[in-house]
């Protein structure tokens, strides 16, 4: 039975660009579904100046002084000792206080559009909607849609009415942690990825003629250009014989220093990325974050390597533990993943066979629950 139309708010945040994407996919189905869907970055909820510096810091912590950031990850993010056994049950100091910020701006704005219900997709908004639930304030239910592999625990506020997750394994975390809804939904990717990429035979073309006759091999950055040693990375792989195609997002110092090195392809920000990566036999990874999950969805096999502090090398361990991805844990393990599922072979076939049962829920289904908890 077709539910009636509503009107939801999704909060995300310009945190690099995976989070973005799951909000405009997200608002894209929902639209599609007959449904209206507003968006809104929860760092323009912030007083004047506030979002703008935390992602700065964030961005600094993350591409220069990684163990600053690690440090914040153990005090804030992982689970702590708490009054009850289970992850997540530990004390939560870490965005709430910032969230209270954003207070009176989520407050206004869902007044003034009156949405049936807000869908945080950033774990600082999942602790705003949260606040404000538990003491009434928000008067419309609250949906998270989880984004991460390794929930940390500001993702987790026991006054979210539902949490969408991407896999059983995170939905039973959250279950277990607050004994509140969950359920897993699989990712939020965009559809072009989902399907035959028209621009992969150009791809193929671009990179054969660019280093003939090597396997091409994606590696990411990210939006900032974050990660440890990328340039090692890219040299590694070239001495071994594969064509490194270094995606350096939007970071241009990144993509020149590596477009000095020879047999090293480095990009900027690139606009047919379903293209790029069905042409690639593999994607090395460092962030667990949205490309990962557009290279599982294309049918491309994933390599974690030297992820990103925190929430990157939890997210990294979590999918290889699900048998979804690899994780390398030095240079000569990465070189022999990527011997084994660049060729043809059996590992290949069960990494990409692994990785597209993350996709093999009804697309609808985050559409029709979010729709669902409006009525209950």
């Amino acid at each position: 039975m077709r539910l009636p139309s509503q009107r939801f708010l999704v909060v995300s945040a310009s945190m690099g660009a995976g989070h973005d994407a799951v909000a405009a996919e997200l608002v894209r189905r929902l639209e599609r579904a007959g449904h209206r869907a507003d968006r809104v970055d929860v760092l323009a909820l912030l007083p004047a100046g506030v979002g703008p510096g935390l992602r700065a810091f964030y961005r600094t912590a993350v591409r220069r002084a990684p163990v600053v950031y690690a440090g914040i990850y153990r005090a804030f993010f992982q689970p702590g000792p708490g009054p009850a056994p289970g992850p997540g049950r530990g004390p939560r100091p870490g965005t709430a206080p910032l969230a209270a910020l954003a207070e009176a701006r989520l407050l206004a704005l869902t007044e003034r559009l009156r949405p049936a219900a807000v869908v945080p997709v950033f774990h600082l908004a999942a602790q705003l909607t949260g606040r404000l639930r538990a003491r009434g304030t928000l008067t419309v239910p609250s949906a998270v849609v989880v984004t991460d592999f390794a929930v940390h625990r500001q993702w987790l506020h026991p006054g979210n009415d539902l949490h969408l997750c991407v896999t059983e394994d995170a939905a039973e975390h959250i279950r277990r942690s607050l004994g509140r809804p969950a359920l897993a939904t699989g990712p939020l990717v965009a559809e072009r990825f989902l399907g035959p990429a028209p621009g992969a035979a150009g791809w193929r073309r671009r990179f054969d003629a660019h280093t003939p006759g090597r396997p091409p091999v994606a590696l990411s950055a990210g939006a900032w250009g974050a990660g440890t040693r990328l340039t090692a990375t890219a040299r590694l792989l070239s001495a071994a014989g594969y064509l490194p195609v270094a995606l350096c997002g939007r970071d241009e110092r990144l993509r020149h220093r590596l477009s000095r090195w020879p047999g090293v392809m480095a990009l900027g920000w690139e606009p047919d990325l379903p293209g790029l990566l069905a042409a690639t036999r593999a994607l090395v990874d460092n962030a667990a974050g949205q490309t990962a999950l557009e290279a599982l969805a294309t049918g491309v096999p994933v390599v974690g390597y030297r992820p990103i502090p925190g929430h990157g090398r939890e997210g990294v361990r979590r999918m290889a533990a699900l048998g979804l991805t690899d994780h390398a844990a030095d240079s000569g393990e990465l070189l022999r993943l990527l011997d084994a599922l660049t060729a043809p072979s059996e590992p290949r076939e069960r990494r990409i066979a692994a990785g597209r049962r993350l996709f093999a829920p009804d697309p609808a289904d985050v559409t029709a629950r979010l729709a669902a908890v409006t009525s209950s």
